[in-house]
């Protein structure tokens, strides 16, 4: 049984080597089917782990609570000077920190519209004061230095840390600690160096900046030397805003509780808020949109890709449909020498599998060669599952066992005699 086996082996490869040029086109068509499907899947799931990666560096067990300005009055659009208050306020910090249970600490952070400025190099990064904790809930990791301590705060201290964009773009060539970085009118001691942050909703570059980045500054320093309102010189116009508190982190206890609080800080916020100027951000949602996005994405990168691999199935269909008519005289001696129907149907089975199982083995080598070009020559990062080549190779061979059943079908059930007379 073996040895016939092997003959059938050896029968097939010699018929598809006949017609070389057409065997590797019809190849070609398996080929780029399961690379694709192992190229999509690995990009996709790159992208995807990316994006869920950055949500939680954020903190799945943090709710992030944003003002945001409201649409200008159109009445009110037209003046040169306007103060306008909106956003988060100090009463809101206190509601969330002293009263939501479940909220283990809340962190305040307020934005400045400060220069920041070293020799002659100048740029308008996020200026953000805060409290030392702010590392501790957000997961920041310090690049250099150490971040805001509680004695700056009680001493309301001229220090800063700065963001490593910022570092980088100040100083390029050494380290910030200890150096006078200029914001406003004032100078601060650098401390510290943080590690660039995960930009979500709001944060984004001021206009005119050139680095995107952050600076920090003790929450009560910020106060002491900028106050409450901020200006902004837009178009010949200068606009002032007065805004209490841009951000507060609420740290949760527990997962379990994070709906809850996002739920408790909406109800609070509206009630507080006569207009909507702010916004609440729930990375434990985003984390989980970002899941369900995933599992929608691979599916449909999957379905085009698996397209491909019809496409090339149906190519070995017609293949061998048009080697079984060439071949009929052959298929009628065959059987006139007491060749079974099913000899004739395993042989161009054979042929069938070895077209699909050939495209298959090279399209899983190429398969897995594109996403690392993809990740070096894009930078884009790519992650190629176990499951993806196994699957595409399973299918690859079941694609020529499927649509090699009729063509096979059809040369077994030929009648000898007619095809003895086929020329």
């Amino acid at each position: 049984m073996k040895g016939t086996f092997g003959r059938t082996v050896r029968l097939g490869i010699h018929s598809l080597l006949l017609h070389k040029l057409r065997s590797v086109l019809t190849t070609l068509g398996v080929l780029f089917g399961v690379s694709s499907v192992i190229a999509m899947l690995a990009i996709g799931e790159g992208a995807s782990k990316k994006a869920q990666d950055q949500i939680r560096q954020l903190g799945s067990q943090n709710v992030i609570l944003r003002s945001v300005k409201p649409p200008e009055d159109p009445v009110s659009g037209g003046a040169n000077t306007r103060i306008s208050s909106y956003g988060l306020l100090d009463s809101d910090y206190t509601r969330v920190s002293t009263t939501f249970p479940g909220v283990k600490r809340a962190i305040p952070v307020r934005q400045l519209q400060q220069e920041v400025r070293y020799g002659t190099r100048v740029l308008n990064p996020r200026v953000l004061g805060t409290v030392p904790q702010y590392v501790d809930v957000t997961g920041r990791p310090l690049y250099e230095g150490r971040f805001i301590s509680d004695e700056d705060q009680r001493r309301v201290s001229n220090v800063c840390v700065l963001g490593y964009e910022v570092a980088r773009f100040l100083l390029p060539f050494e380290s910030p600690l200890g150096k006078k970085i200029k914001i406003g009118a004032d100078y601060f001691t650098c401390v510290g160096v943080l590690l660039p942050r995960v930009p979500v909703g709001g944060d984004q570059p001021q206009p005119g900046a050139d680095v995107t980045g952050e600076v920090f500054l003790p929450l009560e320093t910020g106060r002491k030397w900028f106050g409450d309102v901020q200006v902004k010189i837009r178009s010949g116009s200068r606009e002032m805003e007065e805004v209490q508190l841009h951000e507060i982190i609420a740290e949760v206890d527990d997962p379990a509780n994070v709906p809850l609080v996002a739920s408790a800080s909406r109800e609070m916020l509206s009630r507080q808020h006569k207009q909507k100027d702010y916004e609440v951000v729930v990375p434990l949602e985003l984390l989980q949109k970002a899941e369900e996005t995933k599992r929608i994405f691979n599916i449909v990168l999957g379905s085009i890709a698996g397209i491909s691999l019809l496409v090339g199935g149906i190519g070995i269909m017609n293949v061998m449909l048009a080697t079984v008519t060439e071949r009929t005289r052959e298929i009628g001696i065959r059987r006139a020498l007491g060749a079974k129907k099913g000899h004739i149907v395993t042989q161009f089975l054979v042929e069938c599998v070895i077209l699909s199982v050939g495209g298959g083995v090279l399209g899983v080598m190429l398969g897995l060669l594109i996403p690392l070009y993809v990740e070096h020559a894009f930078e884009m990062p790519t992650i190629v599952t176990p499951a993806a080549p196994i699957l595409a190779f399973l299918i690859s061979a079941g694609i020529g066992v499927v649509f090699g059943l009729y063509p096979a079908w059809r040369a077994a059930n030929m009648d000898p005699v007619e095809a003895l007379r086929h020329e």
